[in-house]
């Protein structure tokens, strides 16, 4: 059963919401997936959605699926853009990935507001201000 399964922990692999640019009218973002591994990581998947209460009503986003491939070690790779719109919903983002032969995976979830100018740090590799979860 599911207490059989050996406990296969996601390290040194985060999720980034990233500021790209900016115009007086809009901030483009950009989400992103970082490998802070020293090892490549291979059939990279991601599965994106949104949840939450917007103008109190109950609003779910579409479930997007993102194939990135193959990652190396030390690297980042765009997910998907994303529409400050949704900022205000509960935003997740659950991985899965393969390191010889064995399958890990994980969920992120970027709460809603969590992506604000308070909580920018200069996200690591990508070198721009974004917020990340770990």
């Amino acid at each position: 059963m599911k207490k059989d399964l050996p406990e296969n922990i996601v390290e040194d692999v985060a999720m980034a919401v990233v500021l790209m640019g900016e115009t007086p009218e809009i901030k483009n973002w950009t989400v992103y997936l970082i490998n802070l591994k020293d090892e490549p990581i291979s059939n990279v998947l991601i599965s994106s959605k949104g949840y939450g209460e917007k103008d109190g009503k109950m609003v779910k986003t579409s479930v997007l699926r993102h194939f990135l491939g193959d990652m190396e070690a030390q690297s980042f790779s765009g997910v998907e853009a994303i529409d400050p719109q949704v900022f205000g919903l509960t935003n997740e983002y659950w991985l899965s990935y393969y390191i010889e032969g064995t399958i890990y995976d994980k969920k992120f979830i970027f709460l809603p507001e969590s992506i604000v100018d308070e909580n920018l740090i200069r996200i690591p590799l990508v070198n721009k201000p974004g917020v990340m979860i770990r």
